[in-house]
């Protein structure tokens, strides 16, 4: 649910979470996701507690430990990720902790429990071989389009376009590890396409630095030249956005993944596949090839080196493959 939904059903008549949405906005620079993940989590517990019922203001002295524990044992029982079971307790203890330094409350029932465990599941990565067959995806179903169409249009004039443009998108996801929402939001102004690098701004706002290979800013050129040209033909006028869609606009990252899944079909890879996976294998490639843990960290825009270690397990899972499979004595 989005904060304005939540928003408007009147919760900001509880001075404690209207102080508290605040305080993430102005200290935290908590974006408008990060403030919808908090929200809606403190009006499950509410709404758990003391059902539709009961509105804002909330008795907040009342909840105690053992509400807290029957809280996240339904996520249990509902065979809920406990991954989901520790965002919760994280953003129910987070509010909490800042209720009692404001003197909302004077003890936080989600301090000290005992956390969910987790089972750690390795990121899905792409070989090489498979991430160079996706890149050229675009180009080559545009061209078995071209064989199956003779006429000129200004249907076909767009798809020349599109076909540039996602794999401009494609490299860059694989050049610089974004996530597509960081990259559906970049602008002309935030690209430095001589020196090869963008300015990304990324979760919490923070921004940073993203290198970019050559042949990403090759094929980025590429479709910012046809972008252009594709608009004065079209008679759409000056197009501010990176990537245009089909009205002008700037293109979202719902069509990303849309267009993403057709190109998976097109290079013979699984259709479970996401654009996300563009930036594990962006982070496991440079760690196989003897990339600096901590440089990793900073391209990918981690504030936790823990994070980005993850990619270390995924390139010893693969070189353990490697060598069960070459070596003669492995199974020995």
């Amino acid at each position: 649910m989005a904060v304005s939904s939540i928003l408007e059903t009147g919760w900001m008549d509880d001075p404690a979470i209207a102080q508290f949405v605040r305080h993430l906005r102005a200290e935290r620079n908590a974006s408008d996701h990060t403030l919808a993940a908090y929200l809606a989590d403190i009006r499950q517990f509410t709404l758990q507690l003391w059902g539709e019922g009961v509105q804002p203001p909330f008795p907040w002295k009342s909840p105690d430990r053992f509400a807290a524990r029957r809280f996240l044992a339904s996520f249990q029982k509902a065979g809920r990720a406990s991954t989901t079971a520790r965002r919760k307790m994280s953003s129910l203890r987070s509010f909490f902790r800042f209720m009692v330094r404001e003197g909302w409350v004077k003890t936080n029932p989600f301090v000290n429990l005992q956390q969910p465990k987790t089972r750690r599941h390795l990121p899905a990565v792409l070989s090489r071989e498979d991430v160079l067959r996706l890149l050229d995806a675009p180009g080559r179903l545009r061209r078995q389009e071209l064989r199956r169409k003779t006429t000129a249009s200004r249907t076909a004039d767009f798809a020349d376009y599109v076909a540039l443009r996602d794999t401009a998108i494609l490299e860059m996801l694989y050049s610089t590890g974004m996530r597509i929402a960081e990259l559906c939001s970049l602008t002309d102004a935030r690209l430095d396409l001589i020196s090869g690098t963008a300015l990304v701004r990324g979760k919490g706002k923070k921004e940073r630095l993203c290198p970019i290979g050559r042949p990403a800013a090759e094929a980025l050129q590429v479709a910012l030249d046809a972008r252009d040209g594709t608009a004065a033909r079209l008679g759409m006028g000056r197009v501010t956005a990176l990537f245009m869609n089909k009205n002008g606009g700037a293109l979202t990252p719902r069509s990303v993944e849309r267009a993403f899944k057709k190109y998976l079909a097109e290079a013979g890879l699984s259709p479970t596949v996401t654009p996300h996976v563009m930036r594990h294998s962006f982070a496991t490639h440079l760690l196989d090839a003897g990339a600096d843990l901590r440089s990793v960290q900073e391209l990918l825009g981690h504030a936790s080196l823990s994070t980005t270690q993850i990619y270390t397990h995924v390139s010893i899972e693969r070189l353990k493959e490697e060598y069960q499979h070459a070596h003669p004595r492995a199974g020995g």
